[in-house]
């Protein structure tokens, strides 16, 4: 069987944590964890032409990631992210900016790529500069199948850009508060199904996946809705485990298993990662069927 191709597109960084800096970025975090699943998946974002740089390509290209569409710049620095982990169940970030992410120019060969692959995901952190921005609704309109994870991070971000990516999208990822914010924008939150339905009728935005943090995630495709429990596990941080939930509800679904199969190996990936520092951590498919065969269900 050939290969699924995956894009993923935006920022690519270092998480500046108290015990040192770790690879990350939603993206790249995403398309680490689909080349571990077996998936083809490329990288486009944009690194500066300084240490950081050379040692996040390096990370990047040990991988195994494709990283011909990552482009490099004099201008701007490599970007990097100060973590805050006082809280291990509310981690939060501190995004330096500008940096050489927030510039990443619109070539020939990407829009190619994307144009000739099965999936394209993209976040709205990434559409927080006007030069990354422009260069993200060009690419979208190119991709086939195009996946929205929702990203919002304090103060960089729009309505305006939010809702225009939610109305170019066929899938939707984001949390519970993310999903509260967004529906408050047209009605007061009322039930989490309802929301869920207004969003994907508003959009147009066919398959939405809500993620509850630890208590597991709930999914809205083909007119249905399918829900995991999440697994009790022990933390070590919740850096990555949204971004490869993500990834692994994407390989599910790419390879054709059912949207209930897809969702209960997403939730279990997302709290394996949960029992690692950082977001890249590796593991097999037989420590992921070990956690969802041994570990207990939430609730």
């Amino acid at each position: 069987m050939k290969k699924k191709k995956v894009i993923c597109f935006g920022e690519v960084l270092w998480d500046m944590l108290p015990t040192g800096k770790l690879p990350g970025g939603a993206p790249m975090n995403v398309a680490f964890h689909l080349n571990n699943f077996g998936v083809d998946a490329a990288l486009i974002s944009r690194i500066g032409t300084d240490d950081l740089g050379d040692e996040l390509l390096d990370f990047m290209q040990q991988s195994g990631l494709d990283t011909s569409l990552v482009q490099r710049g004099t201008t701007h620095l490599t970007g990097v992210v100060k973590v805050n982990m006082d809280d291990h169940n509310e981690v939060t970030y501190k995004i330096v900016q500008p940096v050489a992410w927030d510039y990443i120019l619109l070539e020939e060969k990407a829009v190619r790529t994307v144009a000739e692959s099965d999936c394209f995901v993209f976040g709205s952190l990434a559409a927080r500069n006007p030069g990354t921005r422009e260069t993200l609704y060009e690419m979208v309109k190119s991709a086939p199948f195009k996946v929205f994870d929702v990203n919002l991070r304090e103060p960089y971000y729009t309505r305006s850009v939010v809702e225009h990516l939610l109305q170019e999208t066929d899938m939707v990822k984001m949390n519970a508060h993310e999903l509260a914010l967004i529906a408050s924008w047209h009605n007061p939150l009322t039930d989490e199904k309802s929301a869920i339905r207004e969003l994907a009728q508003r959009y147009e935005t066919p398959t939405v996946c809500v993620t509850r943090g630890g208590a597991g995630a709930i999914l809205w495709k083909d007119r249905k809705f399918y829900e995991s429990k999440g697994f009790e596990v022990k933390l070590k941080d919740t850096i990555g485990s949204g971004d490869s939930f993500l990834a692994a509800l994407i390989d599910g679904l790419l390879k054709g298993a059912s949207p209930g199969e897809s969702l209960e190996r997403a939730c279990a990936v997302g709290s394996l990662v949960a029992t690692h520092q950082g977001a890249t951590p590796t593991f097999s498919q037989d420590d992921i069927q070990n956690l969802a065969n041994n570990a207990k269900r939430v609730g």
